[in-house]
């Protein structure tokens, strides 16, 4: 797992240099789905669009899951599912109300997080055993690629900044820099955290676990199980209002462009959000949260997220003026590529398939909109 967070973190941070040239070069609302609309021939642009609405979308499916599965550890079980579509609607709620009151919230929950996973790891590092460890890399080369590929969505998030291009300011110099810092602050604590709790109880014990962190966090005691599913129930709270606050902003810049239903461009008169994107998302993940089971999100997630990355770093290709050597898109392309065939069999069939769907609505609806002969 630990190699796995760094090849991932390397393929990401190619990637993350591609969106920064695109972001300077094209600082608009829609981030990978605009890049694509401007450089790319439409068909593609749209399907940039449609991956990362579903991407995001069934990330968000994962982590209100997530929410649930650490919510049990102060209540009695409640039915998972129902939890997460509860927690949807909440962040759907704060983000209906301005993009300035859900980043003070989601500020203070980052803040907050971050101390108790420093502080898990603080306590945990006198706790470590090393033979935990051994064997270091049990699934050998394929294992690790694998593990790659799955935790691939945990660096996902870095890109939606590229959403918001016209809500910044000085989106080309804040845009770059918020993803690449956001990035290596997340490496960061992945490995810290990852190699706490593999030291602490072992990969088998994480495989099994709902609830991983306050499984690893049960050796350092129960104030540490309780401090850390906090941490874990405010670390999922601001994923999930990050990714909606994306998946509306996207959804917003694909409405303006037509390539989906016009309503979902309206804009709130006093309060200047995507108000009806961010209500159809929002209700869309609670819907999707009520119905889908955690391993089948993942691999939805995956194939979408690896197919528009690879999209968003050949869209950088297609830049005529250039931050960084044309290296960068072509290593973050390649890699994206690489990771594709590691994917579970799931993931290609329920990714592929909605990708047919996607066109299947992109050129009925240009076909309906032909004016009649």
């Amino acid at each position: 797992m630990l190699i796995s967070l760094v090849v991932a973190g390397a393929i990401s941070t190619f990637t993350a240099l591609s969106f920064a040239e695109l972001a300077s070069a094209i600082p608009k609302e829609g981030g990978v789905y605009e890049f694509a609309h401007e450089l790319l021939p439409p068909p593609v642009g749209f399907i940039s669009g449609w991956l990362w609405l579903l991407s995001n979308a069934v990330a968000g499916v994962v982590v209100a899951l997530g929410f649930a599965s650490y919510l049990v550890v102060f209540l009695p079980p409640l039915p998972k599912n129902a939890v997460a579509t509860l927690v949807c609607l909440f962040v759907t709620a704060v983000n209906y109300f301005g993009v300035r009151r859900s980043s003070l919230l989601n500020n203070a929950l980052v803040v907050a997080k971050i101390g108790i996973l420093l502080i898990f790891v603080l306590l945990g590092l006198t706790l470590i055993r090393s033979e935990n460890f051994t064997p270091f890399a049990p699934n050998g080369l394929e294992g690790i690629l694998r593990g790659t590929a799955l935790i691939f969505f945990a660096y996902g998030g870095f890109a939606r900044i590229t959403t918001l291009g016209e809500e910044v300011r000085d989106p080309r110099r804040t845009i770059p820099l918020a993803m690449l810092l956001s990035l290596g602050i997340s490496a960061a604590v992945y490995l810290l955290v990852g190699f706490t709790s593999i030291g602490l109880v072992g990969y088998r014990s994480l495989a099994a676990s709902g609830s991983p962190l306050a499984e690893a966090s049960a050796v350092e005691g129960p104030f540490a199980v309780s401090l850390t599913s906090t941490g874990a129930l405010m670390a999922t709270l601001s994923v999930l209002l990050t990714t909606l606050l994306g998946l509306s902003r996207v959804a917003f810049a694909m409405s303006r462009n037509r390539d989906l239903p016009r309503a979902l461009s309206k804009i709130h008169s006093k309060r200047k959000t995507p108000h009806a994107s961010i209500l159809a998302l929002g209700l869309l993940m609670a819907v999707l949260a009520y119905l889908y089971d955690f391993t089948e999100a993942v691999a939805l997630s995956n194939f979408a997220l690896i197919l528009y990355y690879a999209i968003g770093n050949y869209s950088a290709l297609k830049l005529k003026t250039r931050l960084y050597p044309l290296f960068v898109p072509v290593a973050g392309l390649s890699s994206c590529l690489i990771l594709l065939p590691f994917l579970t069999f799931y993931s290609w069939i329920s990714g592929l398939a909605a990708v047919l769907v996607g066109l299947i609505y992109y050129y009925a609806k240009a076909y309906l909109s032909r004016p009649s002969s």
